[in-house]
């Protein structure tokens, strides 16, 4: 940096001179790149207010990040540096800086030039400008160098990435805690792979997303590859609908079979049952043990079969329903003793963290106790035999208007392969499943408008129940 870009700390005692001295828009900020003063003027042009930028790092507005650091570094007095407004326009202008000595809390002063002016933007600059900002549109462009260019908000959220820190790096710096064949981006796509419409997943923390992506390499005249982009889109929503969808078709044929079958499977069960259980009386009192140990069994099976039929009409038609205004941490509690009791039979601690002041919903008690109870067991069940920690989760969701149960175990996780085949009809990965339980707590949240959602990653659980809150009951 050159001698004349140098002030003491005497020449510049207050923000106010500054303003006397500079006859430009200007701001301040400190040797790690945040902003400590911004002029009123120019906070204004860049129709951002002065409190939302003080305190941010300058680089969050530059178009390329590392325009200070080399305009530090060059000795040329001023220079033209780009910065991207509160419309997400890109706004050039000639900026000297100034370093300011001598002081407890040394600084650099970045003066802008009056002239600034809007960039006029073309409509195809516009068009991918929109593609950046798109709420619901993930981007992210790479270098030849498979270095991270830019990165949309969006692909920040559901990726999980900190734009900030991730820019300027390799794509496996930022992704560096994901195996390779895992990976969203592959380094094939500088070499000119194309993607279509591939559907992946996605886990973010607690949240699963089904995605579609599309990525290609971006060429110049000469046919030489510059970059490449992905673009994708969350479709969550729409392949949970799908899936819904072709599990309500499974059970509403289940539902004809059951309808029809299902006194004429009881009546007989029943006759059985009786002629056992007398059976057994007479048996236990003639000392014959072990013929009554055959009849505890059969009637320990028949049991089951019960059951099972009991699946069956709820899958078809659910039992009648008494839908009230009930507090749902209250109906948690009542279960918790019949999950405990259940913990302890398998060396598992249960956690349990409730929300004050829940607001009210409108549901079945108890249909959502056997909810809780089923997803509970299935929890306790997969950390056999070694043990471990059942959580269960209270959490509102304002912005949705949900209540959230978020119920985690501590377990070996869900097969990727199996985890979209677990709501399924009579798919069970246990002995003695009939795959229909987590097929039932489907019906009953659907049923109230809910939704059940899963998420695992290989070390654990999660399940998340989720109950809209009904608006005329929000105070």
């Amino acid at each position: 940096m050159t001698e004349h870009t140098r002030w003491t700390v005497q020449a510049l005692t207050h923000h106010a001179t500054m303003e006397q001295l500079f006859d430009s828009m200007f701001l301040v900020i400190n040797l790690n790149g945040e902003i400590t003063y911004i002029q009123e003027t120019l906070a204004t042009f860049l129709r951002y207010d002065t409190t939302i930028v003080k305190g941010r790092n300058i680089k969050e507005f530059l178009e390329q990040p590392d325009q200070i650091a080399n305009l530090i570094s060059d000795s040329k007095p001023c220079k033209i540096i780009s910065m991207r407004d509160g419309n997400g326009l890109m706004r050039t202008s000639e900026c000297s800086i100034y370093q300011l000595e001598d002081s407890i809390q040394p600084c650099y002063i970045l003066s802008f030039q009056h002239e600034t002016q809007e960039v006029q933007l073309t409509l195809l600059q516009r068009f991918a400008g929109s593609f950046i900002r798109d709420v619901n549109l993930g981007v992210i462009l790479i270098d030849p160098e498979f270095k991270l260019v830019e990165i949309s908000d969006y692909a920040c959220k559901v990726l999980g990435v900190n734009r900030i820190e991730s820019i300027g790096k390799i794509l496996e710096e930022v992704f560096a805690n994901i195996p390779q064949e895992y990976q969203l981006i592959q380094r094939n796509i500088l070499e000119g792979a194309v993607v279509k419409n591939q559907a992946i997943s996605w886990t973010n923390h607690e949240q699963r997303y089904e995605l579609i992506l599309d990525s290609s390499v971006l060429l110049n005249y000469d046919g030489q590859a510059v970059g490449g982009y992905v673009l994708f889109k969350d479709v969550s929503q729409l392949r949970s609908l799908e899936q819904q969808v072709q599990r309500n078709d499974k059970l509403s044929m289940i539902g004809q079979i059951a309808a029809g079958t299902a006194h004429e499977i009881r009546n007989p069960l029943t006759s059985i049952k009786g002629f056992l259980q007398l059976m057994k009386r007479k048996l236990h009192d003639k000392g014959m043990e072990k013929e009554f140990s055959y009849t505890e069994l059969m009637l320990s099976e028949i049991n089951r079969i019960n059951n099972l039929v009991n699946d069956f009409l709820l899958l078809s038609k659910p039992k009648k329903t008494n839908y009230t205004k009930i507090d749902l941490s209250s109906v948690i509690r009542e279960i918790l003793p019949i999950v405990n009791n259940q913990a302890i039979l398998h060396d598992v601690t249960v956690e349990y963290q409730s929300s004050l002041e829940l607001p009210p919903i409108i549901a079945d008690r108890e249909l959502l106790k056997q909810l809780f109870i089923n997803i509970c067991k299935n929890g306790i069940e997969a950390m056999v035999p070694d043990g471990g920690t059942l959580s269960i989760l209270e959490r509102i969701d304002l912005e949705g208007q949900l209540l959230n149960v978020l119920i985690q175990d501590t377990g070996p996780g869900i097969p990727s392969f199996v985890i979209d085949k677990i709501f399924d009809p009579f798919f069970t990965t246990k002995e003695e499943g009939t795959g229909l339980g987590l097929s039932v707590c489907q019906r009953i949240i659907h049923d109230i408008g809910g939704t059940l959602r899963v998420s695992s990653k290989g070390f654990g659980t999660i399940f998340i129940v989720s109950i809209p809150i009904p608006q005329a009951l929000v105070q």
